[in-house]
């Protein structure tokens, strides 16, 4: 078989336009070409692809069908074609970004969308997991680039930078003793089971004697819910829409709670592409305007 892409065009467009004519017009071609391309093209495929006996050719059955497959082979040559240009011009093809899975989703999503046609040959891979896994994925090198709140000491393995700050309190179940309380003490705090969150680069402070640990922050959530204790989540992760009707905050005057400081990580050295400058850029813009306590049904 002999066949080209320039033959599959010419059907596709003899076949759209509805006639061999008005393809050699639409291509500034003589009729006599395009239609000896589409005689040749069946001749190769060994089919009959219009019906030549009326005075204007029609798509056969087996045309109609090859149709189809004529655009989807198309379609898949335009795509080759584009990425090998964005790689012709020296442009990032691949980029591998690992999340804390509690960071803002409604950042996320529209970061996502946005990055989507800033960046439309982009092939993004997307690990979400724990502040543990995030580091994990950066070390092995399955990310090029991770995003995690920085809640202990600098981790002097990566390169590090500030991308935004996100909100955090104290939650309990509506069924806990201490949401009868308007207002609660670290002396009230410490009587009841603290959930905390385990992480290595993690430093959360524990205000009861009584804990449970989890690397997760919607399993500690999730406990909550349960009516298992109460805990410090960030602001996104208990207004998230599972969870917004049976959580509710508590008010400490004896507590102060910093913002959570969101960082990106990456290898030391590590030259950063053009869509992870973006992402950076973008994200910070994104938790500075509000994106960052947005529950997540509201963009459900």
């Amino acid at each position: 078989m002999q066949w080209n892409l320039e033959q599959l065009r010419q059907f596709v467009a003899a076949a759209e336009l509805g006639s061999i004519s008005a393809a050699a017009r639409q291509a500034g071609k003589a009729q006599s070409a395009v239609s000896t391309a589409i005689g040749l093209l069946e001749v190769d495929l060994g089919i009959t692809l219009f019906d030549r006996s009326r005075h204007k050719a029609g798509l056969t059955d087996v045309g109609q069908s090859m149709l189809l497959e004529a655009k989807e082979v198309l379609r898949q040559a335009d795509a080759l074609e584009q990425r090998a240009r964005s790689f012709a011009r020296g442009a990032d093809a691949r980029l591998a970004v690992a999340l804390d899975e509690a960071l803002p989703y409604s950042a996320i999503r529209v970061l996502l969308r946005e990055l989507s046609i800033r960046f439309p040959d982009l092939e993004l891979t997307l690990l979400d997991g724990s502040p543990d896994e995030v580091v994990g994925a950066i070390e092995q090198q399955r990310a090029d680039i991770g995003f995690h709140f920085n809640r202990g000491r600098p981790n002097t393995r990566f390169d590090q930078r500030h991308i935004g700050l996100v909100q955090q309190g104290i939650f309990v179940s509506r069924m806990h003793p201490l949401a009868r309380k308007k207002r609660v003490l670290k002396t009230d705090l410490s009587q009841h089971r603290q959930l905390i969150l385990q992480a290595d680069n993690a430093e959360q402070i524990a205000y009861s004697t009584k804990l449970w640990h989890s690397d997760n922050h919607y399993s500690i959530a999730e406990m909550v819910a349960d009516n298992l204790g109460w805990a410090i989540l960030p602001i996104n992760v208990a207004e998230y829409f599972d969870y917004a009707k049976t959580l509710m905050p508590l008010v400490c005057s004896t507590i102060a709670l910093p913002l959570l400081s969101v960082q990106m990580l990456w290898l030391p050295g590590q030259q950063l592409s053009a869509p992870a400058l973006w992402i950076a850029a973008r994200f910070t813009e994104l938790l500075q305007t509000g994106q960052a306590t947005t529950a997540r049904s509201a963009d459900a």
